[in-house]
């Protein structure tokens, strides 16, 4: 059986509070708010089954609604690798990295044709609950991308495969754009330059590297061995969730060539392989230590794409299996 995240289930309640429902009429849910205090994830059937009582109860568009509601935050360990992205569109990536190494749930993929990108939401609606939970995900993923970047993208069309509400005025609200109803698949589609958007976080880390490189030319110093080694170690930390990164991506990301990377770190007794097994060792070891994260979640956040080939790293780095380790250590 699939679970969801109970920060999801708490979302949709505490927005159809929001929306006017009365706590005594949520005592008969699937799941009553008394009872979610104590759990970390919901069965699927049950989420599902929530998003059709409030789309009853609360009427066409609810579960667009609650979709422009959602935080970063609320994804868990998936939306905190959101914020180290790169670029728009990576949210992509590593999302369909995570489901592929965590579950069946959601899978996404993008497909570029000419100036437009569509992003493909393969998730069949075998109940309505489903088709709404889609509809959600559709909707959150405007308010994250426009979080991520800071600037106000909006998405050129989107299809449901279902048929449309009633009402949808939530729908054309919430997208700006044509919304597409009983269509052969469930997408949304942006222009591929709005995807490609720079995030917050890139752009600070990319003044940051330009701002050190003028000072080295203006004094004629090179910044510290040490110091660019560092760096780098927590560039390919942010990188990792999308999978090891390469030398000339991070070579991109900073502005600087390969080869003078290369010799920087040379200087300084590594080598970029180095650095990206030192950075998985690191960070796999904190997170096993100081979080109660599962280990399926730490292989996705130190760039392995399966459970098993993380856990046979880990114990050549240790000595420990995963699971050994952090019964150890606490």
């Amino acid at each position: 059986m699939n679970y969801i995240s109970i920060s999801l289930y708490k979302k949709m309640i505490n927005h159809a509070i929001h929306e006017g429902m009365d706590v005594d009429e949520l005592k008969d849910l699937p799941i009553s708010p008394e009872s979610m205090q104590s759990l970390q994830a919901v069965p699927a059937d049950h989420f599902f089954e929530l998003h059709e009582i409030l789309d009853e109860r609360l009427g066409p568009g609810f579960a667009i609604r609650v979709g422009q509601e959602m935080k970063i935050e609320d994804y868990g360990v998936l939306g905190l690798s959101w914020r180290t992205c790169s670029w728009a569109g990576e949210i992509f990536e590593r999302s369909e990295r995570y489901f592929k190494l965590l579950s069946n749930t959601y899978v996404f993929t993008v497909e570029k044709k000419g100036d437009e990108s569509h992003i493909l939401l393969h998730r069949e609606p075998h109940r309505r609950g489903l088709e709404l939970s889609n509809e959600a995900t559709l909707s959150a993923t405007v308010v994250v991308l426009q979080a991520m970047t800071e600037t106000d993208i909006t998405p050129t069309q989107v299809t449901f495969k279902h048929d449309p509400p009633g009402n949808l005025s939530s729908h054309e609200a919430a997208f700006n754009c044509p919304v597409l109803f009983n269509q052969p698949k469930y997408s949304i589609t942006y222009k591929t330059a709005d995807l490609e958007t720079r995030t917050a976080k890139a752009d600070i880390s990319i003044n940051k590297f330009l701002v050190e490189r003028v000072e080295e030319k203006t004094r004629g110093l090179e910044v510290s061995t040490n110091k660019v080694a560092s760096d780098v170690e927590s560039l390919i930390k942010d990188a990792l969730p999308s999978g090891i990164p390469s030398i000339a991506q991070i070579c991109d990301h900073i502005g600087m060539s390969n080869r003078t990377l290369t010799r920087r770190l040379s200087e300084n007794g590594v080598t970029f392989r180095d650095l990206i097994m030192r950075t998985q060792k690191r960070l796999a070891k904190d997170l096993l230590k100081n979080t109660n994260r599962s280990i399926a979640e730490i292989a996705f956040e130190t760039g392995f794409s399966e459970q098993s080939a993380f856990n046979r790293a880990f114990k050549r780095w240790t000595g420990f299996s995963p699971t050994e380790f952090r019964k150890n250590t606490q």
